[in-house]
């Protein structure tokens, strides 16, 4: 008798407990679409400058913002609004994001006659004013999502002509790279010296040219073209990752990541294992997927208890943390979202720690300082020009926002009712 009334009392317990769990859900729902909207508010009204372009790295000692590598930043920051225009359908995100994409398209290249047709994607850092490839790679696809969704082909237009630009001038398809680096004055291609190492003296192939396939630009290119090259030249550079790939499933022989120390770039092995999916996407080459998937087991190991991935990690599995990578977080959990989707398990933790760093990692959207105000914490401790420089980046607001649609997508919107 007494084992069938407490039976009864759990029964009668479960409604209870599922409206609880669905209270729970509901309210984590709403924490998610609240941080986005407040960092996709502050990519608008504070990262995006009056001219249209990411304000970038804050040091926050000095209070005042520096450039570094605007075109990409920038790229990033369009596909960051056109995410949160998605998911929110707030027409300021748009609004914005065509703002930044009308800058952009200043970039393009039309009085030189060997750059003719390219776009003035310098670094601004260590490289003052080269052009560099993954600069404009790196911003590239906020581009072609600006014309998917507005149907302007200015914006297609300008990036397909510099990738074309690129794949002439720079690309070593036989080699399996791109050459880095073109002087900004003679259009010349660098293919002996490269800004990144000043100190190196005899500098090799690798030095100089990397399997630059950050941001898949030819195949965005071939999906806006259907031109077959852009997409042998894409495949050529997945290849290429597969092969190059160390077995731990980074790629270290290239910077900025560097053999010799071990020290590993958060975001660098992240950008080829996003086009490496993109290319399991394109094709059905399982390859790809495997590739991208080691990249990302290993970056679980990067990622603290606390969901914390910080900007200087080692193969070793030492870390430095004098400098917090919130794009890091990001980029992994959106990847990690992205595996997940191709059935890939095992990331179901790292998915969550991602969520719950970014959530709980924000500067308070009443901060005193309106320059950090709705940020993503995402900083850079480096000593330059003989003082210390103490900086809050802009990408971990732009690759925040990018996570938390695609979180928001998978399990609250569109895709999770498939």
């Amino acid at each position: 008798m007494k084992k069938a009334i407490r039976t009864i009392a759990i029964l009668a317990m479960i409604p209870v407990l599922t409206l609880c769990a669905e209270d729970g859900e509901k309210e984590k729902e709403q924490q998610v679409l609240q941080a986005l909207q407040e960092t996709a508010d502050y990519v608008a009204d504070v990262l995006i400058n009056e001219k249209g372009f990411s304000r970038c790295d804050y040091n926050i000692p000095e209070g005042k913002w520096y450039d570094y590598e605007p075109p990409w930043h920038t790229g990033q920051a369009i596909y960051a609004l056109l995410e949160a225009n998605r998911i929110t359908g707030s027409k300021k995100y748009l609004d914005k994001a065509i703002e930044a994409g009308n800058w952009w398209l200043t970039l393009e290249i039309k009085d030189h006659p060997k750059l003719k047709g390219m776009v003035r994607s310098a670094h601004g850092d260590y490289a003052g004013q080269t052009i560099v490839f993954a600069t404009m790679s790196d911003g590239s696809a906020g581009l072609y999502k600006l014309f998917d969704v507005t149907g302007d082909k200015r914006y297609g237009d300008v990036t397909t002509a510099a990738g074309d630009w690129m794949l002439r001038n720079m690309c070593l398809l036989d080699e399996g790279v791109c050459y880095d680096n073109v002087d900004p004055e003679t259009g010349e291609v660098m293919t002996e010296n490269s800004p990144f190492w000043p100190d190196k003296e005899n500098q090799i192939l690798w030095d100089v040219a990397r399997p630059n396939n950050e941001g898949s630009l030819f195949k965005d290119m071939y999906e806006y073209t259907g031109n077959e090259e852009y997409k042998a030249a894409f495949i050529t550079l997945c290849n290429s990752l597969v092969d190059k790939q160390g077995p731990e499933g980074l790629w270290m022989h290239f910077m900025p990541n560097d053999l010799e120390s071990g020290s590993v770039h958060p975001r660098f092995n992240l950008w080829y294992a996003e086009s490496l999916i993109d290319g399991y996407e394109l094709t059905g080459d399982r390859r790809y997927l495997d590739a991208a998937t080691l990249t990302l087991e290993i970056y679980t190991t990067f990622q603290t208890g606390s969901g914390t991935i910080f900007y200087q990690n080692f193969v070793d599995g030492s870390r430095d943390r004098s400098s917090i990578c919130g794009s890091a977080v990001a980029f992994s959990g959106i990847l990690w979202l992205r595996l997940q989707e191709h059935g890939v398990p095992g990331f179901e933790e790292n998915i969550e720690l991602s969520l719950d760093w970014i959530l709980k990692n924000r500067y308070a959207s009443d901060h005193p300082d309106p320059n950090l105000a709705g940020a993503v914490i995402n900083t850079r401790l480096r000593h330059k020009k003989g003082k210390l420089w103490i900086t809050q980046r802009d990408v971990g607001s732009t690759f925040g926002v990018r996570f938390l649609s695609a979180y928001y997508d998978y399990n609250y919107g569109e895709k999770s009712k498939k």
